[in-house]
């Protein structure tokens, strides 16, 4: 069986935003435009195609991505219809809370278009997936929606994106007339204007630029073209000389630049209003890479720890990785995986080289949201979802056993808030057993832990929103009915100065005895350089650094993994109010054994207890979650928001004019922000509204450490 689609025609890439900018509204044109649906679902009316689940259409926002399927025919003068390219497309959730299906999404995409609000331009949320797609450094292009909207501007949109994201920002459209005089749009390549008619849209007029927007788009002409010669030392000569590249040129050296993430075109349009978004999807062909234009992915060799790579190729070993996992009531677990090399048939065995294991792939389905499209075979470059895996989870990887690989795996937040959870009646605690690990198997961001003092369930999640959906699913998906306890903070605790700590662990019952003996250093962790090679002594995570410096093998190496694991333990239960401790280093540099009585039991009691002893005179100290936070409200209320937002320890960072409303930037403690919307509303009659999402962690003020060891107790 062969591709029915050739690599250089494949395009994989997110639709991303900040709530509210419009990307569902644009994914659901984008499936009417290419023939996947025949009627366009609407957010307001909770009949679309990508927000599928209750919880979306009842909330008229996204809360998972969405992967989407579809063909698409370039619109331009001279592209060859039957060249059809086909557009793997993952819609992606614009709240903060649900940032965690961003970032796996962008990890595992090629390209990404970003959509913007007409209004609002560049939003707390378009920051937070632009540094997503600069960490994966994922070509993007830029949509600028809603200039249809009262109160829209494509040129303070794209100002804020100059300000705020990128430099490389290149126009490569102007709209003509904006609000309810929105018409259409001019492309300035070609230097033509489009009009977007008949039933949705769907027929695409060209015509020549209307005389009064002539003199602009020729100005705005000028500067594209200077941006785009610049990436080219061939075309800059020429251009100097007075010759313009061709129109062919031109698009090849943007093309280039913008995979290579040098270059971010800007469209416009209202999806809205069915104007734009067919110029869009050509700009996806045009720029956006197929699989075989990045880079080759990076992995390691799971016998040497070598790294490796592989390039998008059917003939290279098979390689995936999976991204997402989602319960299905009818087919049990899909397990969304990314091929990057090789291909894989239904029926064939899976080697899951993270784990080791091997599975049947009995079934591969490819998802049209909610909707299945069984498929035999999966290509390289390919996204697709395999049916009831059991040991499958985010960020394993699957390969050919003969060439095993595992592909650098998806890193995500720890979750900032928590509650407690308690089931109403005995059969409902089976069920939220249940209901709990499907769940927090999907979502890496939603943890289930036990309090090891009361016994009670804590539940820890992105936000309150994330919590109240997680709730709600276990009721409507597993029937669980629970009793919630009011959100609390997830503090941590750190150390910020050095310890040294011995401990020996004797115990002698008549028997076989028990003998442990460690010592150790505890320091802050420190950020590894970029391309330093950490030593094989290291095992380093992303809150823990533990470093084997024993000498002559005073300890056997078969019980260095058990102090690990006691100082693991340890770093659970912290030392000032017993929440998880972060970021520390621990350095085994001394200790013995006995012949007999050494064991790993020993040795885990006896690097918890130095670890325990070691914390207590490093200084230690609690953080708490600091939040990014956007205030927009009308001028009038400025100053009362302002002296409220003191009163909660916020720190300012700035104000900014966005039409005819104030934007109020600060940082502040989540736990001053519980309930902050309803107050907000109260405050301003209604018209004040706020985003908020997690930035980092902060040591706490003395008097609000004190306050928080009192609680605790």
């Amino acid at each position: 069986m062969n591709r029915d689609y050739p690599l250089e025609r494949v395009r994989n890439f997110g639709i991303i935003a900040h709530i509210d900018a419009g990307k569902t509204t644009t994914s659901e044109r984008i499936l009417f435009y290419t023939g996947e649906s025949h009627k366009i679902g609407e957010v307001h009316e909770g009949n679309t195609i990508t927000d599928w689940m209750e919880q979306e259409r009842e909330r008229g926002i996204t809360i998972t991505a969405a992967a989407i399927t579809c063909f698409w025919n370039p619109t331009y003068m001279g592209a060859d219809v039957s060249l059809k390219n086909r557009f793997n497309i993952i819609d992606t959730p614009g709240h903060i809370d649900f940032t965690a299906e961003v970032k796996r999404s962008l990890r595992v995409l090629d390209g990404a278009v970003v959509v913007f609000d007409g209004v609002a331009g560049v939003e707390p949320q378009s920051e937070t997936n632009w540094r997503y797609a600069d960490d994966g450094n994922v070509p993007r292009i830029c949509f600028i929606n809603k200039l249809d909207r009262i109160g829209g501007s494509f040129e303070r949109s794209f100002q804020s994106i100059l300000d705020r994201l990128t430099k490389n920002a290149i126009r490569m459209q102007i709209p003509m007339g904006v609000e309810d005089k929105f018409e259409g749009v001019i492309d300035l390549l070609k230097m033509k204007a489009y009009y977007f008619e008949g039933t949705m849209g769907i027929q695409i007029r060209e015509a020549e630029i209307p005389p009064e927007y002539l003199e602009e788009a020729k100005k705005y002409r000028h500067e594209l073209i200077e941006k785009i010669v610049e990436q080219d030392d061939i075309l800059m000569s020429a251009y100097l000389e007075g010759k313009e590249p061709s129109y062919e040129d031109l698009k090849k050296t943007l093309r280039k630049a913008t995979i290579e993430v040098k270059l971010v075109p800007v469209f416009t349009g209202s999806a809205l209003k069915n104007k734009g978004v067919q110029l869009i999807l050509d700009a996806v062909v045009d720029y956006l890479p197929s699989p075989l234009d990045i880079p080759p992915v990076r992995g390691i060799d799971p016998k040497t720890g070598d790294e490796m790579f592989r390039k998008a190729s059917d003939e290279e070993p098979f390689a995936a990785l999976a991204f997402k996992l989602q319960s299905d009531p009818f087919v049990g677990q899909l397990t969304f995986f990314r091929v990057y090399s090789g291909t894989i048939e239904a029926g064939s065995y899976i080697y899951n080289a993270t784990t080791g294991d091997k599975e049947r792939l009995g079934r591969i389905v490819r998802l049209q949201a909610d909707k299945r499209e069984e498929v035999k075979k999966v290509f390289s470059g390919e996204i697709a979802a395999a049916v009831g895996l059991k040991s499958a989870r985010t960020s394993h990887t699957f390969c050919d056993e003969n060439n095993p690989i595992i592909i650098d795996p998806i890193k995500f937040v720890d979750p900032v808030v928590s509650l407690r959870i308690e089931p109403k009646t005995k059969a409902d605690q089976e069920k939220m057993g249940m209901a709990m690990k499907k769940l927090s198997d999907e979502d890496p961001t939603f943890k289930v832990s036990t309090n090891t003092e009361t016994m009670e369930t804590i539940i820890s999640g992105m936000g309150e929103l994330h919590l109240e959906i997680m709730i709600d699913r276990m009721k409507r998906e597993f029937g669980v009915e629970a009793n919630v306890g009011k959100p609390q903070v997830a503090y941590r605790e750190t150390i910020t100065g050095t310890a040294e700590a011995e401990h020996k662990y004797i115990k002698q019952s008549g028997g076989k005895g028990q003998y442990g003996h460690v010592k150790i250093i505890l320091k802050p962790m420190e950020p590894v350089e970029e391309g330093k090679k950490i030593p094989k002594n290291v095992s380093r995570y992303d809150d823990f650094e533990f470093i084997n410096s024993i000498k002559g093998g005073v300890i056997p190496i078969e019980f260095i993994p058990a102090v690990e694991k006691g100082v693991r333990e340890a770093m659970e239960r912290g030392i000032v109010a017993g929440f998880k401790m972060v970021n520390v280093s621990c350095d085994l540099i001394y200790g013995s054994y006995h012949d007999v009585d050494s064991s790993e039991i020993a040795y885990k009691i006896a690097g918890s207890q130095a670890f325990q002893d070691a914390a207590k005179r490093a200084r230690p100290v609690i953080l708490e979650p600091i939040m990014k936070l956007e205030v927009i409200v009308p001028e009038k209320f400025m100053g009362d928001i302002t002296g409220n937002l003191n009163s909660k320890r916020a720190q300012i960072d700035g104000m900014e004019d966005r039409g005819m409303l104030k934007v109020i930037r600060a940082s502040v403690p989540l736990s001053e922000m519980f309930g902050y919307i309803t107050s907000l509303r109260s405050m301003t009659e209604g018209r004040g509204s706020a985003n908020m999402e997690f930035d980092h962690y902060e040591v706490v003020p003395p008097q609000v450490e004190k306050s928080i060891v009192e609680a605790r107790k």
